[in-house]
C-alpha cells in the first residue's frame, strides 16, 4: 500500500512538473525563410524553400541595376544582380543550421556555406574556403515593401525593429 502511495504521488509530481511542456505541444522548428538585411546595408536576401532545400536570391540593392560581371561563366556575366541566386542547396544539417554553397557575385567565386538562427531576427551565415577557413556575418531579418523580387522597392529595407508597432504583429 505505501509503494502505491508512493507510486501515485511520483505520478501526480511528474504531471505537474511535464504537463504544461507538454501541453505546449512541440517547438517550432526555426526558419530562415524570409527577407535578410545583410550586414553593411547594401543589399536584401530572399530565402526561400526550393525543393528539400533552401535557397536565397538578391531581392534589393542600394545600388541601381547591377550585372553578375565577375562569373567564371562567360555566358552568365549578362544576369541582372536583382534575382540573382546566391544561396545554393541549403540542407538541414546538425543543431539547427543548413549547410550548402554561397555564391559571391563581387568576385564570381562559390564557397561552402553554413546558415543558422542566432534569434528570430539574425541569421548568421559563414563562408569556407578549402572547408577550414571561415569567415561569415550576421544578417537582419528585414521587410520589404514590395514583395516582387524582380521589382525594386522605391525605399530602403526597414529592419523588423524599426516597424511601427502595429505592423509588428502582421
Amino acid at each position: 500500500m505505501v509503494q502505491l502511495v508512493k507510486l501515485h504521488h511520483a505520478l501526480l509530481v511528474l504531471t505537474l512538473v511535464a504537463g504544461p511542456a507538454l501541453a505546449a505541444g512541440p517547438t517550432a522548428k526555426p526558419d530562415p525563410a524570409g527577407d535578410w538585411l545583410v550586414h553593411d546595408g547594401t543589399a536584401v536576401i530572399r530565402i526561400a524553400p526550393c525543393g528539400d532545400a533552401l535557397c536565397g536570391s538578391i531581392a534589393w540593392t542600394k545600388a541601381q541595376g547591377g550585372f553578375d560581371e565577375n562569373n567564371p561563366d562567360p555566358a552568365k556575366r549578362n544576369r541582372p544582380i536583382i534575382g540573382l541566386p546566391i544561396l545554393l542547396g541549403m540542407k538541414p544539417s546538425s543543431d539547427g543550421r543548413w549547410a550548402g554553397e554561397v555564391y559571391n557575385a563581387e568576385n564570381g567565386k562559390t564557397y561552402t556555406s553554413h546558415i543558422w538562427l542566432k534569434s528570430d531576427d539574425v541569421l548568421r551565415i559563414e563562408g569556407c574556403v578549402l572547408g577550414f577557413l571561415c569567415g561569415g556575418e550576421d544578417w537582419t531579418r528585414t521587410q520589404l515593401e514590395t514583395p516582387a523580387p524582380a521589382q525594386r522597392p522605391k525605399s530602403e529595407p526597414r529592419v523588423k525593429s524599426e516597424l511601427a508597432p502595429a505592423a509588428k504583429g502582421k
